[in-house]
């Protein structure tokens, strides 16, 4: 099947079958290898991107479901200088990762919800990664790096003057 989506911001256009995974999509066709594929199953969360804004599970989508969407992976998240997005900078400061298996998946679920929960609690936080698993960090890194982040954000809102 001939499929149109755009990813991190090109359209793409391709003939895929029918059961091609998108994470297969991703990785293969595209070559964007940062979408880590663990269990298959939708249940570590490794393969996680963003579908139309919203986290989604790459293993758990055919790519000929994405025809038409909007697509982002981790790829897209920092500038095209190199610049890290904010929660990648604070995954950094925070050693919020170790072996890297499963920061992509982390980072693509905690992005949207840092811009939509800037004043999310701790157990806010872990709600939210409680689909993404991770066997390196015991979870304490990542939880400081989103709630530096969130921080971050916060300022940034309160430093924009209103114009009224």
């Amino acid at each position: 099947m001939r499929i149109a989506v755009e990813v991190n911001g090109t359209v793409h256009v391709a003939d895929v079958e029918p059961r091609m995974l998108l994470s297969d999509f991703l990785r293969h066709e595209l070559g964007l290898t940062g979408t880590h594929v663990g269990c298959e199953h939708g249940v570590c969360g490794a393969c996680t991107i963003q579908v139309d804004g919203a986290p989604t599970r790459a293993c758990l989508m055919f790519a000929v479901q994405a025809a038409g969407r909007s697509i982002r992976t981790v790829e897209a998240l920092a500038d095209a200088d190199g610049t890290l997005n904010p929660l990648q900078r604070a995954f950094h400061e925070h050693h919020a990762l170790q072996c890297g298996f499963c920061t992509a998946g982390f980072l693509m679920t905690l992005e949207p919800f840092v811009r939509d929960h800037p004043d999310a609690s701790e157990h806010e936080i872990r709600a939210e990664v409680a689909g993404n698993l991770c066997r390196c960090t015991g979870y304490e890194g990542i939880v400081a790096a989103v709630r530096q982040a969130a921080a971050e954000r916060v300022a940034d809102l309160s430093s924009v003057v209103d114009p009224a």
